[in-house]
């Protein structure tokens, strides 16, 4: 499973924030910075944004927000480091290893 990245316009799509809005909320540290592809050229892994949402939907704080785009960044940085690239696509944390116990359902 490869890894797919999301260009801007598809992140404001998918969260629905504006422009100005969304660059608020990655000041803030409530969603994830973007990944340079180039030299002018930025994306989001789509896990990252999904993950991120994941939480939202299921009535994260501001604070818990910032906690998992911390591991989110965290993450970022060993990843793909002494491992297979298939293998870690295939063994992301879960949604539920990145929420805090009381969000969980089921």
């Amino acid at each position: 499973m490869p890894t797919c990245v999301l260009r801007l316009r598809t992140v404001l799509e998918r969260t629905g924030y504006s422009r100005s809005g969304l660059y608020a909320r990655i000041a803030a540290g409530l969603l994830p910075r973007p990944i340079a592809l180039g030299a002018r050229a930025a994306a989001w892994p789509e896990h990252d944004i999904d993950a991120v949402l994941a939480a939202m939907i299921r009535g994260a704080t501001d604070d818990e927000l910032r906690s998992l785009v911390s591991d989110i960044h965290a993450r970022r940085s060993n990843f793909g480091l002494g491992a297979n690239p298939r293998a870690l696509a295939t063994t992301n944390v879960s949604a539920a290893q990145e929420t805090p116990a009381r969000l969980r359902t089921g």
